[in-house]
């Protein structure tokens, strides 16, 4: 495999055992449509670049992800036409998640075609922010915690929402009192929700 970067190769190995077949199985197929492909790694995760970014992978706990730099301009039934925070394709968890090879590697030829072409992804006209509303739990939480307060109020809108977001979309009350204890630790450390992700 031409331009191998040992980063992700030590990436895949650190992975769960249920990873490791998806992100080689992810590897091999990049490389296959764009054998000029190359390996580098950005924000703590590999990515794959060709006259610009391609796509890239991640794998967790429970789920690896695998996303599109370019999804919006792709054209194809099997993704959705918006990115969300899961990648193209959601959650990973087994090969069967993937569309066919054939499929996975007509979307890495229409991906290479846009960055040859230097086709950018439409810049979204900002949109009227509504007014945050922060659940009841969280403003108690922070009122007896100064320092997370403090920082909770010097965030920007969007550092604060993916907050208050993360604890309204939890489904249980055990699961929503450990996301609030989390929050009040970052915040006390000064970190943002998505901070693990951030370039450093």
């Amino acid at each position: 495999m031409p331009s191998a970067d040992p980063r992700i190769d030590a990436y895949i190995d650190k992975s769960a055992d249920f990873a490791k077949p998806i992100l080689t199985h992810l590897r091999k197929l990049v490389h296959r449509a764009c054998p000029d492909v190359e390996e580098t790694w950005k924000w703590s995760f590999p990515h794959f670049d060709h006259k610009g970014v391609l796509c890239s992978m991640a794998a967790f706990k429970q789920h690896c992800s695998f996303g599109f730099w370019k999804q919006s301009l792709l054209e194809s039934d099997a993704i959705p036409k918006t990115k969300t925070a899961m990648g193209t394709f959601g959650r990973i968890t087994s090969l069967k998640d993937l569309p066919s090879d054939k499929v996975m590697i007509g979307l890495i030829h229409q991906a290479m075609e846009l960055n040859e072409k230097g086709i950018k992804t439409p810049q979204k006209k900002p949109s009227e922010r509504k007014e945050l509303i922060v659940p009841e739990i969280l403003t108690k939480a922070l009122s007896k915690n100064k320092k997370a307060k403090e920082q909770f109020d010097k965030f920007s809108y969007s550092h604060k929402k993916e907050y208050v977001e993360w604890i309204n979309e939890a489904k249980t009350e055990p699961t929503r009192e450990k996301r609030l204890t989390t929050t009040l630790e970052w915040l006390s450390e000064g970190k943002s929700r998505n901070w693990k992700y951030e370039k450093c």
